[in-house]
């Protein structure tokens, strides 16, 4: 396959982060479904996305590589690699669970309805492949069977992991109030002598009785813990976490959290994501320049039924061309916009 002559020129991920036009691809801290990270990594890739974003799992960094190696055999530009881990608990990295044999036979199942990953079929329970802690399974149980697991590393084995896949790049997901464990995490990043790109963390408000002013502090916090350890970072500021699929609306608190802490983040460059989606870019004024954007579940969404066609078929969906040409051209819809502003 071709580079699409008609696309913009492709920037390295530098420099996308300085021009504004930085968009990153979130596979899911806590997605296990190797087909589908694969496919999801060559289709975003080959539409311009300058970082994909997977779950710090050795299985999950292969399948991931395996969509970037295709692309480089494709002549197409490598995104960086970037890894999620957290410094304490978090939606990003829980997975739902329940026992099936407690299920009534007559339930209709609103959980299987409400799951955005696929992720609950009879007869089984939930496929912890796919899963990538949404929680709207939670409430829609009518009996209440439904419960969350937390999916963390520890900070011994978020080394070692570090130092077996090395990755460009590592996002770490941290809360206010957490300034200490945030330390450990990255004292424990620093000492596997990976080089890192940059250092992404993500933060935002939503669940926190916190002010703008409040979560700066803790932004800075976190600079300072950057800076002793020579890491460049990148503020992901996370406006409504794991929602850009659910609507229009959603993409109004990313863009209102990144208006918020603009004045009073520390260096570096501002990001914006949790429920970020098509909408988001046309709520900005044409003064106003974050960085990038990250799209998570509404890039999955929007071509996952096409990537499980391609398995149904035998095939990846790399590998299906009339396929492939569907799903980039929707890839590009989310992409393109950003490149070009």
């Amino acid at each position: 396959m071709a580079a699409d002559e008609s696309a913009p020129d492709r920037l390295n991920p530098e420099q996308c982060l300085t021009r504004g036009s930085w968009v990153k691809l979130i596979c899911g801290a806590s997605n296990q479904d190797l087909t589908a990270i694969a496919d999801l990594c060559a289709l975003y890739g080959a539409a311009g996305v300058s970082c994909v974003d997977v779950a710090a799992d050795s299985a999950v960094v292969r399948a991931a590589r395996q969509g970037l190696d295709w692309l480089e055999e494709c002549d197409l530009p490598r995104p960086w690699l970037m890894v999620s881990v957290s410094d304490g608990p978090d939606a990003h990295f829980r997975k739902a669970w329940f026992d099936p044999t407690r299920c009534p036979p007559d339930c209709p199942r609103p959980c299987e309805r409400v799951c955005p990953a696929d992720a609950i079929a009879l007869p089984a329970a939930v496929d912890n492949r796919r899963c990538y802690g949404c929680g709207r399974c939670l409430p829609a149980c009518p009996h209440g069977y439904i419960s969350e697991r937390d999916h963390r590393l520890d900070n011994d084995a978020i080394a070692a992991l570090l130092a077996d896949v090395r990755p460009d790049a590592v996002e770490v997901h941290t809360a206010p109030g957490r300034s200490a464990a945030f330390d450990d995490v990255i004292r424990a990043l620093a000492g596997s002598k990976v080089p890192l790109q940059r250092l992404a963390v993500s933060c935002g408000l939503e669940g926190h009785a916190l002010t703008p002013q409040a979560l700066s502090r803790e932004l800075w916090s976190r600079f300072s813990s950057l800076r002793r350890h020579g890491l460049r970072p990148l503020w992901q500021l996370d406006g409504r976490p794991m929602s850009g699929d659910v609507g229009a609306g959603t993409a109004r608190a990313a863009v209102q959290l990144w208006r918020r802490l603009s004045p009073l983040a520390p260096p570096g460059p501002l990001q914006l994501a949790g429920g970020t989606n098509g909408h988001t870019i046309d709520l900005l004024a044409t003064d106003e320049h974050p960085a990038g954007v990250a799209f998570g579940g509404m890039a999955r969404r929007v071509v996952m039924p096409l990537i499980l066609e391609a398995q149904a078929r035998g095939t990846a969906l790399r590998h299906w061309p009339e396929g492939w040409r569907r799903g980039l051209a929707l890839a590009e819809a989310l992409v393109r916009p950003w490149q070009v502003r």
